[in-house]
């Protein structure tokens, strides 16, 4: 699906304010736009290039479609695992995203901008990076397999330590773990044999107090966000509450921005980029991401021929 062009580096690592920062990219030689994406917790960037399923990869269908991607080794996973104990503070883990994007693109074309996609907890880092000062930049925002409510059963075992921290997405199949993995992936006749292997990754320590914390931050950063959001779950969730109530729940939470979409995604469970549906998925990401980029393009028209000349 590659186009001539295009081409997969496996791992780039680069120099974010002091810490090395790791990155899978997908580089096209004129892209419409780039697409960042940021994975969840307990596994790498390769969640969004599925080992040897190429059309279940967001990587290459993107580069397919004429975008470059990045999936990023968020702060504290990767190359920078070994800094962990210098992200503490949330705001320092949005400008170590933010840098490592700026010195990954440094010379390269961004197309009409950049575009944002997260799962999971990576999506804490993205509504931040969203809210942040600079995130009226971005082209857009796409947020999936998370929400505010967790579903009654993943609750009952938090509460009863069943999970520890850091397993939210962690693709451990093996003895007690695989009750875990059910609660978590959902059925497993969504995703397809070996799913999710090679790509398991201890999570840094300040993860978990990260994610308790979101239910109570996550109206406050919505709020500042003020460019185009999708949000999506998979139809067969098992770790967020959903439905057409907690969709709209979420989707009121980003009452600043232009335009919300919230939806569900068919025969896919909570880890979406592994499922049989992950193409399926991919593609309604991309759609939503060329949108954006479309109306970036209209409203930067509107601007250049606008009359600047008062009227009488």
């Amino acid at each position: 699906m590659t186009p001539a062009g295009s081409h997969v580096t496996a791992s780039r690592v680069v120099d974010a304010d002091g810490i090395p920062m790791s990155a899978r990219l997908a580089e096209v030689r004129r892209p419409r736009a780039v697409v960042v994406a940021l994975h969840g917790g307990a596994v790498t960037s390769a969640y969004f290039d599925a080992p040897g399923r190429p059309r279940h990869s967001l990587l290459r269908t993107g580069a397919a479609l004429g975008f470059t991607v990045i999936a990023l080794d968020r702060p504290g996973y990767g190359s920078s695992a070994a800094h962990a104990d210098q992200m503490a503070s949330a705001g320092r883990r949005v400008d170590l995203a933010y840098a490592a994007v700026d010195r990954l693109l440094a010379g390269r074309p961004r197309g009409a901008g950049v575009f944002l996609a997260a799962h999971s907890l990576g999506c804490v880092l993205a509504v931040r990076m969203a809210a942040d000062e600079r995130g009226t930049g971005l082209l857009g925002l796409e947020i999936a397999g998370i929400g505010r409510q967790y579903q009654p059963r993943f609750a009952a075992a938090l509460r009863t330590r069943v999970l520890r921290s850091g397993m939210l997405d962690a693709p451990a199949r093996d003895g007690p773990v695989t009750a875990v993995r059910e609660m978590i992936w959902g059925p497993d006749r969504l995703y397809p044999a070996g799913a999710g292997d090679g790509m398991h990754s201890p999570s840094p320590p300040f993860e978990g107090e990260e994610i308790g914390r979101w239910p109570r931050e996550a109206p406050a950063l919505a709020a500042r966000v003020r460019i185009p959001v999708r949000y999506c779950l998979g139809d067969h969730e098992t770790v967020w509450r959903s439905g057409p109530a907690a969709l709209a729940e979420i989707a009121a939470l980003f009452a600043a921005a232009p335009r919300v979409v919230a939806e569900e995604q068919p025969g896919s469970g909570h880890n979406l980029s592994l499922g049989l549906a992950a193409q399926a998925y991919h593609l309604k990401v991309l759609s939503f991401a060329e949108e954006c980029a479309l109306a970036q393009e209209n409203q930067s028209g509107a601007c250049a021929h606008r009359d600047p000349s008062p009227r009488g």
